[in-house]
């Protein structure tokens, strides 16, 4: 069975702040706080982390085969370039496919019948391996259709203050996680995850 799993970088007080809102550069200073090199698909982007970061986050990309990712993120990072640093397919939930973009290529597959096609579409890209679902309105879209396994989270000693919360608008709350399974201490970040009880 294909996990679906969310994960994201959030401050202290629970945001995942978008670039508008201020502190949004100290979610990730703990991408280059370190002398352990991640190469990413993109040659421009190379994580310098921990050592502990650096296997977190080599880890991820082996286990991650397809990403859900929502419209708005694909259109503020402009498809990534081509192609998304993680160097997996991407399915885009929208309502319309960008202009100048085919339906479908070996990078990007835009799905515009909902979130429940999208995660089908993406766990058939996937195989054996993680669905990895975006947070904010994304991932709160795919825990109310009851289709989240597990959430992970990159804790990060910041507080913000305002910003995006990792999941927006959520309309099936409280909803209760196991865990955490796993707690990996970086450098300035802690990597957790939990386990999305099923629903009673």
């Amino acid at each position: 069975m294909t996990k679906v799993t969310t994960g994201a970088t959030m401050s202290l007080d629970g945001y995942i702040a978008d670039a508008s809102h201020g502190g949004f550069e100290y979610l990730f200073q703990w991408y280059e706080n370190g002398d352990v090199e991640t190469p990413t698909a993109d040659p421009e982007l190379t994580f310098r982390t921990s050592a502990t970061s650096a296997r977190h986050l080599r880890a991820l990309t082996e286990r991650t085969g397809a990403l859900v990712v929502g419209r708005r993120l694909f259109d503020i990072t402009s498809g990534w370039g081509g192609r998304h640093p993680l160097d997996v397919p991407v399915v885009v939930v929208t309502h319309s496919v960008p202009e100048g973009w085919a339906p479908e290529n070996d990078s990007f597959v835009f799905v515009t019948d909902g979130i429940e096609s999208a995660i089908a579409r993406a766990k058939a890209i996937a195989g054996d391996k993680e669905v990895g679902v975006n947070g904010g309105t994304i991932a709160a879209q795919v825990v109310e259709a009851g289709l989240l396994d597990e959430v992970h989270v990159d804790l990060v000693p910041v507080l913000l203050g305002a910003g995006i919360p990792l999941f927006a608008d959520l309309k099936i709350a409280p909803l209760q996680l196991d865990g955490p399974f796993s707690v990996v201490e970086g450098d300035g970040v802690t990597h957790l995850a939990y386990r999305v009880r099923p629903a009673a």
